[in-house]
C-alpha cells in the first residue's frame, strides 16, 4: 500500500503541474493517451498469461484492459480530432464497451468456480448489474 500511495502522490504531482502548464485539455490528452497504451500493454501480458496458463483470471483481464484500452482510446482520438459527430455516437464505441463486458462476467465466471458455488450461478450478478442499470435508466428518463 506505501508504494501504491507514493506512486499515486508523484502522478498526482506530475499531473498538477501538467495542469499548470498545458491546462486542463493538454494534461487530459496527455493522460489518457498514456494509459490507452499502457491499458493495451496489460491486456497483451494479461493475453500472454492466459496463453501460457499461468492465471485463470488473465483472459478475463485481457478482455478488460482491452476494452477499457479501446473505450479510452476512442474518447481519446475523439478529443484529439476536435469532437467529431460520427464518433459521439457511433455503434462501434458500445462494440468496444462489449470487450469490457466480455471481461466482467469472465471474472464473475471464475469467481464462481474459485468459490465452489453451482455453475451458471455467477449469471446471478451479471443479470442483477444490468437490472440495476435498466432500473436507473426507467427512473432518470
Amino acid at each position: 500500500m506505501k508504494q501504491a500511495l507514493t506512486i499515486y502522490a508523484v502522478l498526482l504531482g506530475a499531473i498538477h503541474a501538467s495542469y499548470l502548464s498545458q491546462g486542463y485539455l493538454g494534461t487530459a490528452e496527455i493522460a489518457f493517451g498514456a494509459l490507452t497504451v499502457m491499458a493495451l500493454m496489460i491486456s497483451a501480458i494479461f493475453l500472454w498469461l492466459w496463453a501460457m496458463r499461468m492465471s485463470p483470471l488473465s483472459l478475463g483481464m485481457a478482455f478488460s484492459w482491452a476494452g477499457a484500452a479501446m473505450v479510452m482510446g476512442w474518447w481519446w482520438l475523439f478529443t484529439l480530432l476536435g469532437a467529431p459527430v460520427s464518433m459521439e455516437r457511433s455503434e462501434m464505441l458500445l462494440g468496444l464497451v462489449g470487450l469490457m463486458l466480455t471481461g466482467a462476467v469472465l471474472h464473475f465466471e471464475v469467481l464462481e468456480t474459485s468459490l465452489g458455488h453451482r455453475r451458471g450461478s455467477f449469471l446471478l450478478p451479471v443479470a442483477g448489474a444490468f437490472a440495476v442499470s435498466v432500473l436507473l435508466l426507467i427512473l432518470v428518463r
